[in-house]
């Protein structure tokens, strides 16, 4: 069965960095999106970015874009997300997902990592 494990989170300085990995495994096909996505303390799941296998990029949130990088390992299905710059407000569970679905149907991924969290302290 398809396995998704995200880790890398931890707790930093408001202006510091951090470096999340995603790693899928099981996938019957390669042809899959993958996306990070977050769940701030007491607020909804939001998008963050996703990818698709050739590389097409969607960042969710416009005022990320300058800070946050995606990247991904097709050989070895990771995904990595760099935060650079973190803010307070980046705090939130962090959550690796993937499914044969286009990015913009985030929402209706089948597969989810754990979730790993980032705290950014001020």
């Amino acid at each position: 069965q398809v396995q998704v494990v995200d880790s890398g989170g931890g707790v930093v300085q408001a202006g510091g960095s951090l470096r999340l990995s995603c790693t899928a495994s099981g996938l019957s096909s390669d042809d899959f999106s993958m996306g990070w996505f977050r769940q701030p303390p007491g607020k909804a799941r939001e998008g963050v970015t996703c990818i698709t296998r050739t590389g097409e990029t969607t960042y969710y949130i416009d005022s990320l874009k300058d800070r946050f990088t995606v990247s991904r390992d097709n050989a070895n299905n990771t995904l990595y997300l760099q935060m650079d710059s973190l803010k307070p407000e980046d705090t939130a569970m962090y959550y690796c997902a993937t499914d044969r679905l286009p990015c913009t149907m985030w929402s209706y991924f089948a597969y989810w990592g754990q979730g790993t969290e980032v705290t950014v302290s001020s």
